[in-house]
């Protein structure tokens, strides 16, 4: 199949742009009779000049994927025929910038894929390549898609003359490097984009220039204005920006076809046939080319181990601190054992700069890199930069923020201090973050590799297998790095975990992920190699559960995807969390002391437990009215979705009234919030409990469970009916005491779910109004009028009095309202 974004012939392009009124050039011979049998005067076509009146003395040049020649400001390209219509990838990266943007050196600002193209009258064009459509030239419908899928032409350069060998074409790109185009380009939605006016740019200055066999790197200084400036002159903001010039395979590499069921980054293209009944959007997976040597194809077909003919080489910046870059290395070599199972050994090798070595230069464009930020950002990232055609990754520049350790250092307390030693102290010892270190580079890594977060892969674990040393040392507490599971909460302190059982680790999804998007099937083309590559998925998901992906990102209805929980049981495993809090809550202030902090440490610390109770509370809130849903093909048995089963959610709403509706008062110890915050501010109790209340009798939620029922029937899912009477239990329990006693958390409580029956019942929306929620609430306040009357006779106390009888009113005058 022919690539119609890529492979327009010359001769198509010049005879449609041009009727013919040019003769049609396609190689070195046609340039040469075509320039002596010219008879235009000078005024129509450029004079072509000798090289030597051109390429002066006064030039210094390098080769390269293109030849530069540079005198002061002056540089011209010289373009190789070899070069016309390849495919070239231009990446903007920032050099050195402005501080307090959030974008630091090393960051893509941009990227294009161009070529360039022989023009009419001794001219060069260079076009942006993009890859939306194809179709086979053998089709009638090829006409048209290339009628519709011209790319831009986005610079024209005269030719000023041959090469020597008369096989290379030398333009002038001064003036063109010093504009704003593709080369100074700032994407609008980047960091810097946000923070600089872009479309001002001025006081170009050309810095370096390096040429290498593959790739050509320049760096360009410019001035722009700061958008944060204030008053009538804004502030100049001076930026070095650096762009590579990457060559891209002459042959694109083989696509593997996206499969839902396995978590990969994807590129997509539309494809166009005669014989289509409907148009075929084709997505296809990003990974780095890994190919056994030609010597060594028959010993990896037989699944012996071998070298690949090109490893993925990751260096360290130079810039890391020095303590941190072995734990930053064993992060990406950890993912040697998951290559293992594509057939390939040293497949994937983190490095050290050379500091010393001269022949290399961070900045060039066939290395990629960890580059380290002095950031206060929390956080760490891992990109990729692929080939569009084929989604084969070319280059890595992993962002690792230096405050990413006070993120690891906070969650660790907080999830592994119950039951690990090392965690309670306000810094930890080198070896201990930098294992947290490595955990985190790992998980970046394998985005740069081509996958995606697997979210579901942590519900694959029996939550009593958590605390089994047998099962940890075996399977790893989640089956994926990339799953947001952080450390074991769950496991207690008599279990007596190694800090090895603690930490997530690359597991057994990660090795089968590798193993499904790099190994060879040798098929002869993308088709035939989808029939295979689907068969391993049905061969291997089948026999192991811990296989299965969870996208978490685009099927957020499914409780299994979250991020932060752990195991098959979000009730279960928070309980065992929260009572891990419980331990930790009472040695906060022992555990964050640390010379010269003023409270800093203990806040921190509080804010980081708090909102690890509240991310319990959201893990189990997704189970009420939660579908679970597989992809199934058309042979597999049973249905693709299906409710969370009735008991579970019966749990869940079990769970929230042990745990929250319950008042939490071990989270108030007064020996810590007197010391970090005022009566006024705003109550992690209530707050939490309001919220989750608000959103168990969110509108949304009720019709969900309408939904289910109606879809699902009344005996695999949980029935509105009884979920609104156990919520009404729980909230208003006292009702039914002999003496009513309620605390002024529970009173806040109460008031909070009034509120809510309250807006649903005054809901004026369709969706209020057409469906069965309102006959619900309706009921609810009518029980509640009734519980309330019957319970004001008996109550003693008197905030609890006052408290009924503003109720008993407010019931009243709501149903007078609506009856009038």
């Amino acid at each position: 199949m022919k690539r119609v974004s890529i492979t327009l012939l010359l001769s198509l392009t010049i005879a449609a742009a041009f009727a013919q009124k040019r003769p049609v050039v396609t190689s070195w011979d046609d340039v040469r009779k075509f320039v002596e049998n010219d008879t235009t005067t000078p005024a129509t076509r450029p004079r072509i000049k000798s090289y030597e009146s051109v390429i002066t003395k006064d030039f210094t040049t390098q080769t390269g994927l293109f030849t530069v020649h540079r005198a002061h400001d002056t540089v011209y390209f010289e373009i190789p025929d070899s070069l016309l219509n390849r495919d070239i990838m231009v990446i903007n990266r920032l050099g050195k910038g402005p501080g307090g943007t959030g974008q630091y050196a090393g960051e893509e600002l941009d990227e294009k894929t161009i070529f360039f193209e022989k023009g009419p009258d001794s001219s060069i064009f260079i076009r942006y390549d993009l890859v939306i459509s194809e179709a086979d030239s053998g089709n009638a419908i090829y006409k048209a898609v290339v009628s519709s899928n011209l790319n831009p032409m986005v610079a024209t350069f005269p030719v000023l003359t041959y090469g020597k060998d008369k096989k290379s074409y030398v333009i002038d790109v001064s003036r063109f490097l010093k504009e704003k185009n593709f080369i100074n380009s700032i994407k609008g939605n980047s960091a810097l984009g946000k923070s600089v006016n872009t479309g001002v740019m001025k006081d170009f200055y050309i810095g370096y220039i390096h040429t290498y066999p593959i790739n050509v790197e320049i760096d360009i200084t410019k001035n722009m204005e700061s958008k944060a400036a204030t008053g009538s002159s804004p502030e100049p903001t001076t930026v070095e920006t650096h762009t590579s010039f990457i060559a891209l395979p002459k042959i694109p590499m083989q696509r593997r076809y996206f499969d839902p069921r396995v978590g990969y980054f994807a590129d997509y293209y539309f494809a166009y046939g005669d014989k289509q009944q409907h148009t075929d959007k084709r997505e296809f997976i990003l990974r780095w080319r890994l190919e056994p040597k030609d010597e060594d194809i028959q010993r990896y077909k037989k699944g012996e181990l071998v070298e690949p003919k090109n490893p993925i080489v990751i260096y360290i910046d130079p810039s890391a601190p020095k303590q941190w870059r072995p734990y930053l290395i064993q992060g990406i070599n950890d993912w040697q054992k998951a290559f293992e199972t594509a057939g390939f050994k040293n497949a994937i090798i983190g490095r050290e700069w050379p500091e010393n070595d001269t022949t290399m230069h961070t900045d060039d464009a066939r290395y990629s890199m960890l580059n380290y930020f002095p950031s206060e950002i929390e956080n760490a990232y891992g990109p990729n930069v692929h080939d569009p055609r084929s989604g084969e990754i070319v280059q890595t520049h992993i962002g690792w923020y230096h405050n990413v350790m006070s993120l690891l250092h906070n969650w660790y307390m907080i999830q592994a201090a119950a039951i690990d030693p090392r965690a309670r102290k306000a810094r930890f010892d080198d070896e201990l973050m930098g294992q947290l270190i490595r955990f985190v580079s790992s998980h970046e890594v394998g985005h740069t590799l081509g996958l995606r977060h697997n979210f579901g892969s942590s519900s694959q674990t029996p939550v009593d297998s958590l605390r089994s040393r047998s099962w940890l040392r075996t399977h790893g507490h989640t089956a994926s790095i990339m799953d947001y599971a952080r450390f074991n909460y769950v496991a207690q302190p008599e279990d007596h975990l190694t800090p090895d059982e603690i930490f997530p680790h690359i597991g057994e999804y990660d090795r089968w992920a590798i193993e499904w998007g790099y190994k060879s099937s040798f098929a002869p083309n993308a088709e035939e190699d989808k029939k295979i590559a689907g068969k391993w998925i049905v061969d291997n998901t089948s026999q192991n559960p811990r296989l299965w992906f969870g996208d978490g990102e685009t099927r957020k209805f499914d409780p299994r995807c979250q991020t932060e929980d752990l195991g098959d049981d979000a009730a279960k495993a928070s309980a065992y969390g929260i009572n891990n809090l419980k331990r930790i809550l009472p040695h906060l202030r022992e555990w964050t002391r640390e010379d010269g902090d003023l409270g800093e440490n203990l806040t921190t610390a509080y804010k980081t437990l708090s909102d690890q109770y509240f991310r319990y509370m959201g893990h189990v809130l997704k189970y009420v009215a939660g579908v679970y849903y597989d992809i199934h093909t058309d042979y597999q048995p049973g249905p693709a979705v299906r409710p969370v089963p009735k008991a579970r959610q019966i749990e869940a709403l079990s769970f929230f009234d042990t745990q929250l509706f319950t008042t939490p008062l071990w989270l108030m110890d007064s020996s810590i919030v007197n010391r970090i915050a005022l009566p006024t501010e705003p109550n992690i109790v209530e707050d939490v409990q309001v919220r989750v209340l608000n959103s168990l009798l969110d509108v949304s939620r009720l019709n969900k469970l309408l939904a289910d029922q109606k879809q699902f029937g009344s005996r695999e899912s949980l029935s509105p009916v009884t979920y609104m009477t156990i919520l009404h239990h729980d909230i208003w329990r006292e009702l039914k005491t002999n003496t009513p006693v309620i605390d002024d958390y529970r009173r806040n409580l109460q008031k909070s779910y009034w509120a809510s029956i309250v807006a649903l019942a005054s809901g004026h929306d369709e969706v209020s109004l057409e469906t069965d929620v309102s006959s619900l609430v309706k009921a609810d306040i009518y029980q509640l009028r009734q519980d309330i009357d019957q319970a004001i006779p008996r109550t003693r106390d008197q905030m609890t009095l006052l408290h009924l009888k503003d109720l008993q009113f407010r019931i009243k005058d709501l149903v007078e309202h609506h009856n009038n």
